[in-house]
């Protein structure tokens, strides 16, 4: 498919941080209002994604994994500041979607290495 740790992985992996960017420390007032339990889904979402493309962009997981979950903290801790929600549900979320995103990674890494017949 794309080649792992090409310029395509890299800049997909520099998006994904630069989302992550806008959509952590936007204003209070530039946050949408959503139904219960839609901001955990974002959150998980885009430390999932994070990993994804920072596994993809050659980042070691020894690295990516701790780093991610600094970032999430924070992040947090930077929400409160800034007149936003900080809570320990939003890091948890975060949490669990950068393993989500390093299962994904493992997963999708192993089912290439088996080749296009399936087979390792």
């Amino acid at each position: 498919m794309f080649a792992v740790h090409g310029p395509f992985s890299r800049g997909a992996f520099a998006v994904v941080v630069l989302v992550s960017l806008a959509v952590l420390f936007a204003p209070a007032q530039d946050v949408p209002s959503a139904p219960f339990g839609v901001d955990k889904l974002i959150h998980g979402s885009l430390f999932a994604a994070l990993a994804l493309t920072g596994r993809w962009a050659g980042v070691g997981r020894a690295v990516l994994a701790p780093v991610l979950v600094l970032y999430a903290a924070g992040s947090e801790v930077i929400q409160g500041m800034i007149g936003r929600d900080a809570t320990i549900g939003d890091l948890l979320a975060d949490a669990v979607g950068v393993l989500v995103g390093l299962v994904a990674w493992q997963w999708i890494a192993r089912r290439a290495a088996r080749g296009p017949d399936g087979l390792a």
